[in-house]
């Protein structure tokens, strides 16, 4: 490519399509193993930073991961006010746990991740995520399968943050992108409590998963929201859908969000805030007439399926 110089030698290839791949240049492998459950890679990028690599999947990286973790965390917080009790259900990096843990509110955070290989490599390779909030003292790992998990605490969480890797179909989470599971949520759910769900991508070619999961979410929660966030490393913005039986706030006012983050939390935020949020709320026509168009609903039996990636090889220049 005319005025490219590539400096490195080791990519990683992402499958976007049949038609695109992403590659990410590695200056260094810091981790990789085949768990129980995934291919796992730790690596350095020369742009980006670290990043955790899931099945061939970029999931989050040092360099922009505010861009992922926060509208995640506190679209759901702020709409609820002053949240105590936060389940993150995957979350292996430890950055959703730390964006809880900003509210001063918040008495406990329970992560419960089914993969300890992955968990061990993000706490020792990625304190740059985390930032500790492992060993905050409100915080509590579980190691263990989310679906059992949400059966045994019902009716107990304020906020649920599904922060789950892709539903690869060789991976461990494609049942937790269906409406049986969305319907665990809701029991496990307080009756002001809020549901909020890593969603995909929402490029125009790419945005058939996310339609799907909010017409799913629809399906189970009388109050649903979807909103998106630029993820450059995606390659494509990012998704979430939020549900909730107590109301959402469509039109937020900046002022009294900003307000609100200065009283009830500790700050700190690179991404997030009054304006961040009413933008956030307001996601592009295609994609709110895509929604509108949509029936599927995603189950156990008919689940929503990515395809595994591969990593590795060499650049060609």
């Amino acid at each position: 490519m005319s005025g490219a110089r590539l400096n490195a030698d080791l990519w990683v290839y992402e499958y976007i399509s049949p038609h695109d791949i992403y590659c990410h240049g590695v200056s260094e492998v810091l981790a990789s193993k085949k768990t129980e459950f995934q291919d796992m890679h730790i690596v350095s990028s020369g742009l980006y930073g670290k990043a955790l690599v899931l099945d061939g999947k970029w999931q989050s990286c040092t360099g922009e991961e505010f861009l992922y973790h926060e509208p995640l965390v506190h679209v759901a917080c702020v709409n609820h006010g002053a949240p105590e009790n936060v389940l993150v259900l995957g979350g292996g990096e430890g950055a959703t746990v730390r964006e809880a843990l900003k509210w001063k509110s918040v008495k406990r955070v329970v992560m419960v991740d089914i993969d300890p290989i992955v968990v061990e490599a993000c706490k020792e390779h990625l304190p740059e995520m985390h930032q500790g909030a492992f060993d905050d003292p409100r915080t509590e790992l579980v190691v263990g399968d989310a679906l059992v998990y949400l059966d045994e605490s019902v009716g107990q969480w304020d906020v649920i943050i599904s922060d789950l890797s892709d539903p690869i179909a060789e991976g461990p989470s494609y049942a937790l992108f269906t409406k049986e599971y969305f319907e665990k949520c809701r029991r496990a759910l307080k009756p002001d409590g809020y549901f909020v769900v890593q969603a995909g991508p929402v490029a125009p070619p790419r945005k058939d998963l996310h339609v799907g999961l909010v017409n799913t979410v629809k399906a189970v929660f009388p109050n649903v929201a979807h909103f998106i966030t630029p993820i450059a490393a995606y390659g494509s913005p990012w998704g979430y859908v939020m549900g909730s039986a107590a109301p959402i706030e469509a039109n937020p006012d900046p002022a009294a969000v900003d307000d609100l983050l200065a009283a009830k939390t500790t700050g700190n935020f690179l991404m997030f805030d009054g304006l961040t949020l009413r933008g956030l709320m307001s996601p592009p026509k295609y994609l709110r007439d895509a929604v509108a168009r949509e029936t599927r609903v995603y189950t156990m039996d008919t689940p929503p399926q990515f395809e595994a990636d591969a990593m590795g090889g060499r650049a060609k220049s």
